[in-house]
Parts: C-alpha cells; structure tokens; sequence
C-alpha cells in the first residue's frame, strides 16, 4: 500500500533530509515512524500526501507512482489518503459536525450522504452525542478525536499521523491509538510519527527509526531490545 524504492530528498547542496530510504507497509498494517527532531519523519509524511516530490527513487501509494503525478491529480491522491494533525486544525467557528463534513463537501458528496457518513464517523470515535457542540466546548481528547473522524469520514485506506498524541496525557493517547489500532483492523494502513518512545514500545508495533535521513531500524521495539 506504501513503498519507498530508494528515496532520497534534498533540498539545497548543504540539506539532505532523506538518504535512500526503503520500506514497504502493507493494507491494515500499522506502524510508527520515529526519530529525532530533524531526522526526517515530516519530509518523508509530505513525500506521501505529495507537499514535496522526492529527489531520487520512488514513492508509491497504493499502486500508484507519486514522482511524476501530474499536479491535477495530486487532489484526488489526497482523497485517498486521511491526515490527523497534532494540533487538530479544526475550525472553531462551525460545529463538530460540520468540521468532520468538510472533506465530504469539498469533494461534492450529495447533502444525504454527508449526515450518515458523518454520523458514522463521529460514532466510530465515540463522539455521535456531540456533534452539534463547537470545538471549543470539547476538551484536547475530544478535539483530537473529532480530527480523526474527519480524517477518516472519507474511507481512505492510508492514514498519515503526525504527532496525534503530543499534547495528550498518557490514558488519552492510549485511548487514540487504540482508535488507529481498529482502523487498521478494517483493513486501512496506518503510520504514525511519534517521539514517545514509551507509547511506542507498550504498543510493540512495527517501528521505522530514522537517524539523519537515513533508516537505521525498521521492526518491533521489544524483538529489538531481545536480540541485544
């Protein structure tokens, strides 16, 4: 569902954020991308949602060469492609609602559609009894969660998340990943950047480590404390 064949991204002579990275997700796999701050975990997030074109080697996305995709096609990638932000980038001056309806309307879903697909997302993370609320009103859990209904509200089969429990306390973000961790039970591929290193070794899920652009460790945090 998500290759890299050899990726390298450079952005001047002095700044090479990737160096030939490769790996391969499969559909409903779920795995995190970790690594210092400036290690290269955004670049490689922008490859995928194409904000940034790799400077060598491919990346692929379901089936689909994303190098050379001409620009009029990059809207209809990203329809494919659900994202879930640290800061949820919700819009507090419409409903709970109507911000997890946006991507539906953008993309010219009929008005009938739009409230049960809604409806059903808002369900699906617990928050079907708030959907009339302002943002405002919900606490960083409840925000957070209204940004993965509306990643999700979609269907996509790739879901991209960057940082979604940096401003969560520990119970929360279990709670978050235990949402990613059904999502990718239905089948959608799940990677999610993250530097909490104690959430990612409880979870004991697929790791891809970069250090410098380059990955340095891709496998389960616990098999790789074992094997030392």
């Amino acid at each position: 569902m998500i290759e890299f064949r050899q990726v390298t991204k450079r952005y001047d002579s002095d700044h090479t954020a990737l160096r030939q990275v490769n790996f391969a997700l499969n559909r409903g796999e779920l795995a995190f991308l970790t690594g210092h701050s400036g290690a290269g975990k955004s670049t490689l997030l922008k490859l995928l949602m194409v904000m940034e074109r790799p400077s060598a080697g491919e990346v692929w996305v379901g089936g689909q060469l994303l190098n050379s995709l001409p620009r009029r096609q990059i809207p209809y990638i990203r329809r494919h492609i659900g994202v879930v932000f640290q800061n949820h980038q919700l819009l507090f001056d419409r409903t709970v609602f109507d911000n997890v309806a946006m991507p539906l309307r953008v993309i010219g879903v009929a008005p009938g559609d739009i409230g049960r697909r809604v409806r059903a997302a808002l369900d699906k993370v617990g928050l079907l009894s708030k959907e009339k609320m302002n943002p405002l009103q919900l606490s960083g859990g409840e925000q957070q969660r209204v940004g993965i209904a509306r990643a999700v509200v979609n269907k996509p089969p790739v879901l991209l998340a960057d940082e979604p429990t940096g401003n969560l306390d520990p119970e929360l973000s279990a709670d978050i990943m235990n949402l990613f961790g059904q999502f990718s039970q239905v089948g959608v591929t799940v990677l999610i950047a993250s530097h909490d290193i104690t959430l990612i070794d409880d979870m004991n899920r697929r790791t891809l480590r970069l250090d410098q652009g380059q990955l340095v460790a891709d496998g389960r945090p616990r098999t790789e404390v074992n094997r030392g």
